[in-house]
């Protein structure tokens, strides 16, 4: 037999439909089998896609954690920033560039306990941001340490026979805080979250949506719940409840999880009043 071997690998290749908005050098990805970050980050990717014609006007930010690893994946302009700040450098990256599409995605612990200031003030001054927070219940990437997301009862490295305290209430927060769009959402509904961040790229103002996704590796081991099992829960125990009053939306899977998209009003963003108030003419 002569000629040239053919290279089967070459042959069999595939691109991914999202390669060309992936840092593929930087695959594999660091996220643990069964969770759901990556369904999260790939309808992000899939919404800026679908929404924004013009990738060179967008840049994402995150903070420290597993969904923080987001920002160093993504093929666009991205800061991976330090633990709680990713709204503080995304309000910068928007009062320097008022044209920019700014995506902060990170997780509970980096968005909601020392980031969680942070947070409310920028919903306060209503900035220009679209936030998505992948709540898994817990610090996944340090050892699965108990957050201010773990439900009530709920097993976790610091709290081995049940947390004591009850979870914030993070569209409830959003919304009192002054965010213009508030939804929530699980890696299951995956459509309906493309299409929620989709609408949200699309608001002027604070927009946060909160997905749950299972991390099967910390918070679920000492739970005792797998990953098919958390899929199983939100299939079961969430119930699509759109415009639902935040009040209503408390992190309890025994009476049931409300999805959907709870808020969606218009005021005045952060950069329209500063230009009303403070500018010369």
């Amino acid at each position: 037999m002569t000629g040239k071997p053919v290279k089967t690998a070459d042959m069999n290749k595939t691109n991914h439909p999202l390669d060309d908005l992936i840092r593929t050098d930087r695959i594999p990805h660091i996220w643990c089998p069964g969770c759901g970050i990556g369904t999260a980050f790939s309808a992000c990717l899939n919404a800026i896609r679908n929404s924004i014609p013009d990738l060179d006007t967008v840049a994402m930010v995150s903070g420290i954690g597993c969904s923080g690893r987001a920002a160093g994946y993504i093929n666009l302009d991205s800061f991976h920033t330090t633990h709680g700040r990713a709204i503080p450098f995304a309000t910068g990256l928007k009062l320097g560039n008022p044209a920019l599409n700014v995506i902060v995605f990170s997780g509970d612990g980096d968005l909601f306990a020392i980031g969680g200031n942070h947070f409310i003030h920028a919903a306060r001054r209503n900035m220009d941001l679209t936030v998505i927070c992948v709540n898994n219940l817990n610090y996944g990437m340090t050892g699965g340490q108990a957050a201010a997301t773990t439900p009530f009862k709920a097993k976790t490295t610091t709290t081995p026979v049940g947390n004591p305290e009850a979870p914030f209430n993070l569209p409830l927060m959003a919304y009192a805080a002054g965010a213009t769009y508030v939804a929530r959402w699980t890696i299951l509904h995956a459509r309906d979250l493309t299409l929620s961040i989709q609408e949200a790229l699309g608001k002027k103002g604070f927009s946060f949506i909160e997905v749950l996704s299972p991390c099967p590796i910390n918070y679920g081991r000492r739970n005792k719940e797998k990953a098919t099992d958390t899929l199983r829960k939100y299939q079961e125990k969430g119930i699509i409840k759109n415009n639902a009053h935040p009040m209503d939306l408390e992190m309890n899977f025994d009476k049931g999880i409300a999805l959907g998209k709870f808020v969606d009003v218009d005021r005045p963003t952060c950069i329209e009043n500063y230009d009303k108030t403070c500018r010369l003419v």
